[in-house]
């Protein structure tokens, strides 16, 4: 087994290391397939549900390394780089597992974990790989350069070879199904075969981009030559952004609620194509005058627009409090300030074009490991964050227990987040204390985060004024209602979100409510044995309903229709009159 690994790096992959690779991926599609199953039986068991985390997270990830980690990192650094990359997945794993609220058989990690992990396995395995290679903690800057890119291009490529396939793989489905043999089609579909085959052909992909090493750094070469040409458009966009600023003000980007994702995406895009011009650095013909001055520009605007983003969060946190977005933001920012900052010193760099460019890299490089770590972890968690924020907004009085919003506890913050619910549920003491149990409990009963929202009693009859004269009765506003019928649901702290209307419609002698939502339902109630309930809603056209709520003109009619109704087992149809309003 050690001499299929002794290569020394850079050297042309053997068939022994084919073998080696295949066998991996297979056994990672087969271990992936075994979950799907395990997941079925995991059920509420938060220990179980952790342990079933880890394992995903160990069976995604650590194959992968292991396919980049042969041919290219050593034998003693395998066996101490593996083990401990399999530590922090499982840890990750857990952790994500008994912080965040999942319902039964959802046991998948988060997507941004996914993502995150993936992002930081593949930085920390290049800072081990490069190591590696010169035996030495920190390579000269080419080998982290030379094997990032280089693996980079790997990866994209063997994303679309196993893409190729299955796109191969629905055709020739399909051309089987036109002489009506569906085996083929339900035989790739199923998990059994789905996880190995993809497995198996991503790990043959990988080992096939290893013995073409040098096509790959022709592409790469393209790639990169490509991008750096790019930056002079960028840096137009930049220059030009941040010229028009001072005529525009900020208030614009404020308005459009995503201003610091954009700028953030923005010095992203400006990072890669300066290292995409900057490559390993200044060569004899590399690069040409015109990119050298672009990629100084480039250098200068990472920094301003950073602080544009940074200020845009800071004021968002200041006007709203934490949530686990704002706390992913600042993140993006720490690390944005560092690549700003050692960017623009690179770009006034008086010895060497661009120098410190390397040596920012290398640091961004551990920041954003730090950072990857603090937030999936105790130490910086943006659910456990948000929630002791915005509590103590609460507590302090900078929200009121009307604006707080206690459905982001529930399905927004995890565990972290329901705990704290159910803490302000069971609360005690003052006027305003017995308020907030109250309206948390309410948030207790919610299953859909932009569902319906309940109201206190106290605000019910506030938000309905009934028109044309009459007064909500007290039992309709003190009932307790279905989440669907409940005519307060569509009602907000506008008053002129509902609108009621008292009238006995059937003539015996007992009013029934219409109820008018803003642009919602138009709901008639009426009493039933004793207690209130919905008796369906009111059909017809807008055309004039607000203004003539409004002016209070409410009266009965007797029914006008041309046409009489149609009548189809038990279902009542109407004619819903068609026209576009005067």
């Amino acid at each position: 087994m050690t001499m299929i690994f002794n290569d020394p790096e850079g050297a042309e992959a053997t068939r022994e290391e084919g073998l080696v690779r295949v066998a991996v991926g297979f056994s990672q599609g087969l271990a992936l397939y075994g979950l799907t199953i395990w997941d079925k039986h995991v059920g509420q068991n938060l220990a179980v549900a952790a342990l079933y985390e880890a394992l995903f997270m160990i069976c995604l990830f650590l194959p992968v390394a292991a396919l980049g980690g042969i041919n290219r990192i050593k034998i003693p650094t395998l066996r101490i780089w593996l083990p401990a990359a399999a530590a922090v997945l499982a840890l990750l794993g857990v952790y994500d597992a008994l912080t965040e609220a999942r319902l039964a058989h959802e046991h998948l990690p988060q997507p941004l974990l996914v993502i995150m992990t993936g992002v930081g396995l593949f930085i920390a395995h290049e800072l081990v790989a490069a190591a590696d290679a010169e035996r030495r903690w920190f390579a000269a800057y080419d080998r982290y350069f030379d094997g990032a890119w280089k693996d980079g291009v790997r990866l994209a490529l063997s994303v679309l070879f196993v893409g190729a396939l299955w796109a191969l793989l629905a055709l020739g489905a399909a051309l089987f199904n036109l002489i009506g043999i569906k085996l083929v089609g339900q035989v790739i579909g199923k998990p059994w075969f789905a996880f190995p085959a993809t497995a198996t052909f991503f790990a043959i992909s990988v080992h096939l981009t290893d013995v073409r090493a040098g096509l790959v750094r022709g592409i790469r070469t393209v790639a990169l030559t490509l991008l750096s040409w790019l930056s002079p458009v960028m840096a137009l966009i930049g220059v030009g952004f941040l010229a028009a600023l001072p005529f525009t003000g900020l208030a614009p980007l404020w308005a459009t609620k995503s201003a610091a994702g954009i700028l953030l995406g923005a010095a992203a895009a400006l990072i890669i194509l300066t290292n995409a011009t900057y490559q390993d650095g200044e060569g004899r013909d590399h690069p040409p005058l015109a990119l050298r001055w672009t990629a100084r520009v480039t250098g200068l605007l990472i920094l301003p627009l950073v602080l544009i983003a940074a200020y845009g969060v800071a004021l968002r946190i200041g006007q709203h409090g934490l949530t686990p977005d704002r706390v992913v933001g600042v993140a993006c920012v720490l690390v944005g300030l560092c690549y700003g900052g050692g960017y623009a010193a690179a770009a006034i760099w008086p010895k060497g074009w661009m120098v410190p460019v390397e040596r920012t890299n290398l640091i961004a490089a551990h920041l954003v490991l730090a950072v990857l770590l603090a937030i999936f972890s105790p130490i910086a968690d943006p659910s456990r964050l948000s929630v002791s924020d915005q509590i103590n907004r609460l507590d302090t009085g900078k929200v009121s227990p009307k604006d707080f919003d206690y459905r982001f506890l529930k399905f927004d913050s995890g565990r972290t987040g329901t705990k704290a619910l159910a803490a302000l549920a069971a609360r005690k003491g003052d006027a305003r204390a017995l308020d907030i149990a109250e309206r948390a409990r309410m948030a207790q009963k919610d299953d859909n985060r932009f569902g319906p929202k309940a109201l206190p009693q106290a605000e019910r009859a506030g938000v309905m004024p009934v028109m044309g004269g009459g007064t909500l009765p007290e039992a309709f506003i003190r009932q307790s209602w279905k989440s669907d019928e409940d005519p307060f649901s569509d009602c907000g702290r506008d008053t002129g979100d509902c609108r009621a209307a008292i009238r006995d419609l059937d003539g015996d002698g007992q009013a029934e409510i219409a109820v008018f939502a803003y642009g919602g339902p138009r709901g008639l109630y009426g009493l039933s044995n004793g207690a209130w309930v919905k008796l369906g809603d009111l059909a017809g056209q807008t055309c004039g309903l607000d203004e003539g709520l409004k002016a209070g003109q409410v009266v009965l009619a007797p029914p006008e229709r041309a046409m009489q109704d149609l009548l189809i087992g038990k279902v009542r149809l109407r004619l819903a009159p068609k026209g576009a309003c005067p």
